[in-house]
């Protein structure tokens, strides 16, 4: 019989159960953490682990394989030493967890992490520079192609939510809960129309599938928003 996992905190229990005292902290994060967060078809967690070898690698793969094949992604998996020595790598990445995340198992792993302001806005400035370069390039191919411009589009929109959330945070503007909000709030500290995002928004909460046309004006005006953003980040 099919194991079922139904809820993250069934995750919990398997990844305790194959791993034991390995675990140092498992949390879930991102919308999911949220109060009140609906159901999400994809739901982010994060394993922090004594180590990692092969042995935890297949007990771990075991413990979360149902939880994979319901759709969700598997666990991103550091070391204690590897998460305590990364904040300066991942400065978005740590803000962005740390700003909605739920302990699901072992202690809390925030005590001696600091992310500094420098380390966020240097990264920001790369990622959204970088993620400019790539969508123009692919624009620049895929404008004609209706279903690969929808794609280059889509999958870089999660991306650059938390982009947008940090760019918020950059400028001391409190990060609303839901991806519309945090359109709208950065579509006023940036300066884009934050109409111009509302179908990817839809598109990203899981409301209204996203399905552009061949040289459609939203993938131009996403474009331009990510451009903006890219600006404003440079000049801060």
């Amino acid at each position: 019989m099919a194991v079922k996992i139904t809820s993250v905190e069934d995750l919990a229990a398997r990844v305790l159960v194959a791993l034991g005292g390995r675990v140092v902290s498992f949390l879930v994060y991102g919308s999911a953490a949220r109060p009140g967060a609906a159901d999400r078809k994809s739901v982010d967690t994060l394993l922090i682990a004594d180590g990692v070898d092969q042995g935890l690698l297949d007990a771990l793969a075991s413990a979360v394989a149902p939880w994979i094949q319901a759709g969700h992604p598997p666990p991103i998996v550091l070391t204690e030493s590897e998460w305590q020595a990364s904040a300066d790598a991942f400065a978005i990445e740590y803000e962005d967890i740390r700003a909605a995340y739920r302990l699901l198992a072992g202690r809390d792993p925030w005590s001696g992490i600091t992310v500094q302001r420098e380390d966020v806005q240097r990264q920001l400035e790369h990622e959204l520079v970088g993620k400019l370069v790539r969508l123009r390039q692919g624009y620049v191919g895929l404008q004609g192609d209706a279903g690969r411009l929808t794609a280059l589009v889509t999958g870089s929109a999660s991306g650059f939510l938390t982009m947008l959330r940090t760019t918020l945070r950059l400028a001391g503007t409190p990060v609303p809960a839901t991806s519309a909000e945090v359109v709208l709030a950065a579509a006023a500290v940036v300066g884009f129309p934050a109409k111009d995002l509302a179908d990817v928004v839809a598109h990203v909460e899981g409301r209204t599938p996203l399905r552009l046309a061949a040289r459609d004006p939203r993938a131009a005006a996403y474009l331009e928003a990510v451009a903006k953003a890219a600006d404003y980040v440079n000049r801060s």
